[in-house]
């Protein structure tokens, strides 16, 4: 399963590719299935990465910058299905602060530390990948 995120004409889609068998493939396109037809059919290619225990190189969703002070990343890429909090507000420790959706299945992601939020950097509906900034606790 393979999520994308593709904005046109200023409209912005998220496809996940559930499957692939031969000429036809299955997505959805922000939530409603479809049956696509591709003009030719893939190659299967197996490719076996190895990394080393200690090297974590974690993707972002947005263009690279430099990483905020007191951001708190997405632990796995997912959907954002709901964000429990504002600009302004203060938070604790373990305290709910945004809902993502990783392979089928609801992730509570809960504040790493006291403070007030300073910046959300994510919308709900958005397409994240595993270590994408979700919001700023200062």
């Amino acid at each position: 399963m393979k999520n994308f995120k593709y904005i046109i004409n200023g409209n912005i889609y998220n496809v996940e590719i559930n499957s692939i068998e031969g000429t036809m493939a299955d997505v959805e396109v922000n939530g409603t299935p479809y049956k696509v037809q591709i003009d030719r059919p893939t190659k299967t290619q197996v490719v076996t990465v190895k990394r080393p225990a200690q090297a974590a190189v974690a993707p972002v969703s947005k263009p690279v910058q430099a990483a905020s002070a007191g951001a708190l990343r997405s632990p796995l890429p997912g959907i954002i299905l709901d964000i429990n909090v504002k600009v302004g507000d203060a938070v604790k420790k373990g305290q709910k602060v945004l809902v993502l959706e990783a392979m089928k299945m609801e992730n509570a992601i809960n504040a790493d530390r006291d403070g007030e939020i300073k910046d959300i950097k994510v919308n709900k509906g958005e397409s994240v990948l595993e270590g994408a900034e979700l919001l700023v606790i200062g």
